[in-house]
């Protein structure tokens, strides 16, 4: 499997399937439930570790690619590279994910992770998720509150892990829309304007910046054999964070901290990787830290799943026993 995905690591599947209709994905989730064999649902591969060893099941990859254009309504099937996405909407006109331009995969896994960057989640705009329900062997539709969204979450990965498979995502998006311009890199890169940036030239803007900091895919650059990143930004109670602003403070740097729900306190994962000891372009045999960003762990060549874990495992270790904070890691683990 290791081509198939974006770190380059992982063994062979025990079987494996590229569905190309709702018919053909709902042909393979039976296959799999006759055998009695695990099925894995494979998008773009952006966000997975596979094991060495493979997996030892079914590995179902949609390959469904219709993409329609109606008024503010985007519908797109799960096998639909995402970025085409984010192109013809901006292109259109149609505000809400252009600053979700430049992130590899594809439709079907951004309700599931409920995809976000700089400012902006794909939960703001799914309108309507179809998926093939492998319990009760139809397919269903969900809309936005049914699925369950929170922060790298919702129910497809959470409390219904497994029991669906993603097939067409309905967008939501807004004509004549403002570009979100929140995020710190976005204000800064277009802090010197004097005019409102278009739609497109804000998603121009985020794949500069990700291609800055090795999170955009380009053929030869060693930074992006990574899952972009590894691990989420931690959640934490105020205790925690009163510690972390503490230890900014006797050591003389500054640190970024975010409101989130529940009276908790986001804190940039990174930050935290820094300031236990670790910089960008680390090195542990063949796994590392991407020499631009270190919330990717990157396949240096040859590198092995166990690599990269140990390496993380490393990291994790690491900034809790210095902040007393644990990191989650963010790409799905296969055949583990």
């Amino acid at each position: 499997m290791a081509p198939l995905t974006t770190l380059g690591i992982g063994g062979p599947a025990r079987w494996f399937v590229e569905a190309a209709s709702e018919g053909e994905v709902a042909e393979a989730c039976e296959c799999a439930r006759e055998r009695g064999v695990p099925l894995f649902v494979l998008g773009g591969g952006s966000n997975v570790l596979v094991s060495d060893s493979g997996f030892n099941g079914l590995v179902l990859r949609v390959a469904i690619e219709s993409l329609e254009l109606k008024g503010e309504l985007l519908r797109a099937s799960a096998g639909v590279a995402w970025e085409r996405c984010v192109e013809q909407s901006t292109i259109a006109g149609l505000a809400g994910i252009e600053c979700l331009a430049g992130i590899p995969g594809t439709v079907g896994g951004t309700p599931v992770q409920n995809v976000g960057a700089y400012g902006q989640e794909v939960a703001s705009v799914i309108d309507r998720v179809r998926a093939f329900d492998r319990m009760a062997h139809e397919f269903v539709e969900f809309s936005n509150a049914e699925c369950g969204f929170a922060y790298r979450k919702s129910r497809f990965n959470s409390t219904d892990r497994g029991r669906y498979v993603v097939t067409q995502v309905d967008y939501r998006l807004r004509r004549r829309g403002a570009p979100a311009l929140a995020y710190g890199d976005l204000k800064a890169y277009f802090r010197e304007w004097k005019r409102q940036p278009s739609l497109t030239e804000v998603a121009d803007a985020v794949r500069e910046i990700r291609r800055s900091k090795g999170m955009l895919l380009v053929k030869g650059d060693p930074d992006c054999r990574s899952a972009g990143s590894f691990f989420k930004n931690p959640a934490i109670v105020p205790e925690a964070a009163e510690r972390v602003r503490k230890f900014a403070a006797h050591t003389g740097v500054s640190v970024r901290m975010f409101a989130a729900d529940g009276g908790r306190v986001k804190i940039p994962a990174a930050w935290l990787i820094e300031h236990a000891g670790f910089a960008k372009g680390y090195a542990m045999g063949a796994a590392g830290i991407s020499s631009r960003h270190t919330l990717a762990l990157i396949n240096r060549g040859g590198a092995t799943s166990a690599e990269i874990l140990a390496l993380a495992g490393k990291i994790r270790k690491a900034v809790e026993d210095k902040f007393g904070i644990k990191l989650e890691m963010e790409p799905e683990r296969v055949g583990f």
